[in-house]
């Protein structure tokens, strides 16, 4: 016995069809996969079915092809050096300007908006940022890099205490000099907190080989509760003051000021995500 079809009640808008499933573009010959993968085109290889398939349907220009191909690949490998380039900073906490409160700061917005531009670095300038904990030096400092990155430059992210370390293991194997040229491969370098403990003169000299091998040639971000004319008072002198002299030559100095933005949230329950209560 047939079975009647069941039609929509009066009034009822009848369910539209299902759309059919988008048609899967052809894929490339293999001797054409062959010399992509050997030419190490990777990007390249994976968008040119879709990018054939389109330009066999609408009858594009040959050179519009292999233009729209090219620029894939670009793409492709712009953002995996981003990707690398992140990961290989070690930024702390992934702050970005997208946070930035202007409104919460201390630092004039036209200075901030310059220091965004990046122009700085590419003179080979740097920036020192003091002030009282929690008015944001960390935070503009993350900020900068992270945006350095997304155009391209290499970062390297330290506190004090990091670097120390770091250059004290490379002491062991007498790969000092080594480790500092690998650092000042960097396009941007980031010295952050520097005066929350006592220095040494081993962080003094740390603090010192990168600044001196930085200078004139890539450009430095400190952070500090101190202006760089204190950090005498934290290190030793004589390190201390040949350090800041080839740090403040060709710097921007910005000085933050205020309450503690941290502990402002703290106290207006904004630091943490309300806890559910049991009903």
């Amino acid at each position: 016995m047939a079975t009647a079809a069941v039609a929509d009640p009066p009034g009822t808008v009848p369910s539209p069809s299902p759309l059919p499933p988008a048609p899967t573009a052809p894929p490339i010959p293999a001797e054409l996969e062959a010399v992509l993968k050997r030419m190490r085109f990777p990007y390249l290889r994976r968008a040119a079915p879709d990018v054939l398939a389109t330009a066999r349907s609408q009858r594009w220009d040959p050179a519009e092809v292999v233009r729209i191909l090219l620029e894939e690949e670009i793409k492709g490998r712009d953002d995996a050096t981003r990707r690398n380039h992140r990961k290989q900073a070690q930024l702390p906490s992934g702050k970005t300007f997208d946070s930035w409160r202007e409104e919460d700061s201390s630092i004039p917005a036209p200075t901030l908006h310059a220091l965004m531009t990046l122009e700085w670095v590419s003179r080979a300038e740097n920036l020192a940022c003091a002030g009282p904990s929690g008015t944001g030096k960390s935070h503009l400092a993350e900020a900068l890099a992270n945006k350095a990155i997304d155009e391209g430059m290499k970062v390297s992210w330290f506190t004090l205490e990091s670097l120390t370390a770091h250059l004290g293991r490379a002491t062991v194997d007498n790969t000092v000099s080594k480790a500092v040229a690998k650092i000042t491969r960097s396009d941007l370098i980031i010295v952050d907190d520097i005066g929350m403990l006592p220095s040494g003169q081993a962080a003094a000299e740390a603090f010192y080989r990168v600044i001196d091998a930085a200078y004139e040639r890539r450009s430095v971000i400190v952070t500090s509760n101190l202006h760089p004319s204190g950090f005498d008072s934290i290190m030793p002198k004589t390190l201390a003051t040949a350090a800041v002299d080839r740090l403040l030559h060709h710097a921007h100095v910005v000085l933050t000021e205020g309450s503690s933005l941290r502990l402002t949230q703290a106290t207006t329950g904004q630091g943490v995500v309300p806890l559910h209560q049991p009903g």
